[in-house]
Parts: C-alpha cells; sequence; structure tokens
C-alpha cells in the first residue's frame, strides 16, 4: 500500500466536513496515510477555532474531532534540525515545513489544502524528477 503525508488542513477538511474535504478523501482513498506527531495538536487546534467562531456548533464540532481516535495513521516524529533549516529555506512555519520534510524523507505525496506548501512541495517534485 502506497503512504501518502496528509497535513492538518486537509485532514481538518475532511474531520469537519469542510467542502474540500470529498477531494481530500478520493486523493487519500486506498493509501496508508503518515504525519508528524503534531497533527492532532493541529487538528485540535483547529477544532479549538471553530467551536469559538461557531459556538451555536458546539456538540456537532465536538463529535467530528472524537473522529480523530478512528483514524488509521502512522505518526512519525522529524528531525527537528531539518525542519528549521526547510522552514528557513522555503519561509514556512516549523510545522508546514515538518509535512515538508516527512513527505521528502519518505519520497512520497504531500495532501494539503495549504496553498504556499503546496507550491513548495510542487517545486521541489519536479526538481527532483
Amino acid at each position: 500500500m502506497r503512504a501518502k503525508v496528509v497535513d492538518a488542513s486537509a485532514l481538518g477538511a475532511v474531520i469537519f466536513g469542510e467542502p474540500e474535504g470529498t477531494s481530500i478523501v478520493r486523493r487519500l482513498a486506498g493509501n496508508r496515510l503518515v504525519a508528524p506527531e503534531l497533527i492532532f495538536f493541529e487538528v485540535a487546534s483547529i477544532c479549538l477555532k471553530k467551536l469559538r467562531r461557531y459556538p451555536e456548533s458546539r456538540k456537532s464540532i465536538l463529535q467530528a474531532f472524537g473522529l480523530t481516535k478512528r483514524l488509521v495513521m502512522d505518526t512519525v516524529e522529524v528531525e527537528y534540525q531539518e525542519v528549521v533549516v526547510l522552514a528557513e529555506k522555503f519561509e514556512l512555519t516549523a510545522y508546514d515545513a515538518s509535512y515538508l520534510w516527512l513527505a521528502r524523507v519518505l519520497g512520497v505525496e504531500l495532501v494539503t489544502l495549504d496553498k504556499e506548501l503546496e507550491k513548495v512541495w510542487r517545486d521541489e517534485e519536479q526538481q527532483t524528477s
């Protein structure tokens, strides 16, 4: 089974039923999901933002967030020094650079909704092809 690195923007779209979630599910279907260990903290942060923005939807937001417990995903500890270098080089956050680092190390696709991160990953892919 082929692996794909999934970031919090993509996973959050799936978990919280955002419009892009359907296309993300199709991209991830049949693949082993891999992410840096920080992914669940990032998804928790997305959940918190949604709770603050939509307090009337608290119950459904928390139910959706509970789905993270059922996810089958491998989490990987990243090499933080290398992540910092990537973040500096591409002007990314350390969080975003951790997904890029993992996709590069594994040599697999990075699934993200972050346009800046997607562009960096695509540019990197073209250079290595």
